[in-house]
């Protein structure tokens, strides 16, 4: 697909925005598997989610950026090196922790004090960000302990009568979780490894250290 929406695909990101911003609820495709989004200033959006889901409400929800100089607008704190990350792997799988910003619902966070950001390198998620004009909350679009959802059928099987709208952007190609950087302490920690190594993220922090010592 590119960087370009197709003319059908950008009708649906339109119907999207209009959803999201009424505080509905969207299954979308993303650069791993189908996700569910929701505006992250509508809490009433966000508490959908969880239920849908079936989460525990004290499990913080990933949170989707279209555009790098949004970290500071939901990070209370942005170190150099978010920065430096950031510039080399997004859009791509990885996801940066920091401290959240006050204006971030405590509903998002799970109550904790941090957040969990990436952009994903996919234009439907970086469209919806980009035109709501706020990012979103993004979590798989399955059932707990249900595989996830590669194509938009597999999607609506699952969560069809709980979303308010499924964009059909074609198949996902699945693969590995997006790697966890933790930068909210003096050393930065791997939380999760993922689909980028851990050799090329030394490269830029070479003091990276898993979350168990290791």
């Amino acid at each position: 697909m590119g960087n370009k929406l197709a003319a059908s695909i950008q009708q649906q990101v339109e119907q999207a925005i209009t959803t999201l911003k009424k505080g509905g609820i969207v299954a979308c495709p993303t650069d791993t598997v189908y996700g569910v989004v929701a505006a992250i200033n509508i809490e009433r959006a966000v508490a959908r989610v969880y239920q849908i889901k079936g989460r525990p409400h004290s499990r913080a929800f990933p949170i989707l950026l279209a555009d790098k100089s949004q970290i500071a607008e939901v990070a209370k704190v942005v170190p150099p090196l978010a920065w430096r990350l950031a510039d080399k792997f997004w859009p791509g799988a990885l996801t940066i922790v920091l401290l959240k910003s006050e204006s971030i619902p405590d509903i998002v966070t799970g109550g904790g004090k941090t957040i969990a950001v990436r952009i994903a390198d996919h234009p439907v998620p970086i469209a919806l960000v980009r035109e709501l004009g706020v990012p979103i909350v993004g979590t798989s679009a399955n059932l707990s302990g249900s595989p996830s959802a590669l194509t938009a059928e597999e999607a609506r099987d699952q969560l069809g009568e709980w979303v308010d709208m499924i964009i059909d952007g074609g198949r996902c190609p699945g693969g590995r979780e997006s790697t966890i950087v933790d930068l909210t302490g003096e050393t930065p920690l791997i939380l999760r490894q993922g689909a980028i190594p851990l050799e090329e993220i030394k490269q830029l922090c070479p003091n990276l250290e898993s979350a168990r010592g290791g």
